[in-house]
């Protein structure tokens, strides 16, 4: 694979969980499926029944990232986040796919956080 193509900053957080998006929350919520996120923006699936977002909408995203601490395997933090959709693709059996920029990027950079805690997590006292 070329690398000279790659425009991505940091590494994302494959992480399959639900998302919620709408452009304003006070509207009903479009249920998504995240395919990743790092620090600056998200990747999402939506159906092909749902409000599909266009590119350059502004959209608000709520969505949990694994805490990868603890003995609860599902244990999140949740993340409401505002940011305007960068690109939507044609996905299987008529879902899209969607890449949001966020406007303000989140503190912490998922897949580090998730590679810290896990190396911790395995290191023995």
């Amino acid at each position: 694979m070329d690398q000279s193509n790659e425009r991505r900053q940091e590494t994302r957080l494959g992480y399959q969980w639900p998302v919620w998006f709408s452009e304003d929350f006070a509207e009903t919520l479009c249920q998504g499926l995240m395919n990743d996120v790092s620090s600056g923006g998200i990747g999402f699936s939506c159906g092909p029944n749902d409000r599909c977002p266009r590119k350059g909408q502004h959209l608000t995203v709520r969505f949990g990232i694994p805490r990868f601490e603890g003995d609860d395997p599902t244990a999140t933090v949740n993340m409401t986040r505002t940011g305007r959709v960068c690109r939507v693709e044609n996905g299987e059996c008529g879902t899209h796919r969607i890449a949001m920029e966020f406007d303000v990027p989140l503190p912490l950079r998922p897949a580090e956080v998730s590679t810290l805690n896990s190396l911790c997590s395995s290191d023995p006292e």
